[in-house]
Formats: C-alpha cells, structure tokens, sequence
C-alpha cells in the first residue's frame, strides 16, 4: 500500500537533493524507511542517526508510522555560534 506525503529538505540536505521539498508515494512503514528511500533518490549526505525528523511541525521519533497527507521534514545537523 502506498502512502502520499510531503517530504521537505533543509539546509545541506536541500543543496544535496536540489530541492526544497516534494511529495512521494511511498511503501515505507516508518520515518527510517521514509528516509532510506530519500536516499536512494537523491545524494543525501547524511546518516540517519546525524538527523532529526519531524512530522506535521511536531518532533517525531524514527520508528514512528508514516501518516497519509503529513509533511515530514529531515533536518541536518546546524553548526552556529
């Protein structure tokens, strides 16, 4: 079965995928799988565990479902001072 989300890309993942956001269809049952498959589409350099996913605004944990209709964000690392 699949499911339509929003997927948005910040910072370096942006510059990477060579777009801000775009919506998929995907057969992924959590976030983990939502990201694997970003991978495979685009050069994202980033390991999993070097970000963090928020789903519909709100933190969200890997292993958490996919939801029809949600905006997942993967975001970076961010170095400041």
């Amino acid at each position: 079965m699949s499911t339509r989300v929003e997927v948005l890309y910040f910072a370096a993942l942006r510059d990477a995928a060579g777009i801000a956001s775009e919506h998929v269809d995907t057969g992924a049952a959590d976030l983990a799988g939502l990201y694997a498959e970003a991978r495979v589409r685009h050069p994202l350099p980033f390991a999993q565990t070097q970000l963090r996913v928020a789903v519909d605004g709100a933190f969200a944990g890997w292993g958490d479902a996919v939801r029809a209709g949600s905006t997942v964000a993967f975001i970076p690392p961010v170095s400041g001072g």
